[in-house]
């Protein structure tokens, strides 16, 4: 399982065991799966898609720009603004 984050400048939204999330980096969308290679990218405008299962129906959450940073721990999404 991938180890997710989702950080506003407020607060810490989500914090959770998922199977993938995609996210809207501001070259094209991109997915992330345990074990992806570290990375860093700027997010744009739009929606994540969080999918708790392989082959789940995803929730989506909106947000508003921001980055995303993958490492060893998961994925860890600093938005300006999340809901």
């Amino acid at each position: 399982m991938l180890h997710f984050e989702l950080v506003t400048p407020e607060k810490l939204l989500r914090s959770e065991e998922v199977h993938m999330v995609v996210v809207p980096g501001t070259e094209g969308d991109f997915g992330v799966l345990e074990g992806h290679a570290p990375f860093m990218s700027t997010v744009r405008d739009g929606i994540i898609s969080i999918y708790r299962s392989q082959g789940g129906t995803p929730e989506t959450v909106a947000i508003k720009s921001g980055f995303a940073e993958v490492n060893a721990k998961g994925l860890t999404i600093l938005a300006e603004h999340a809901g």
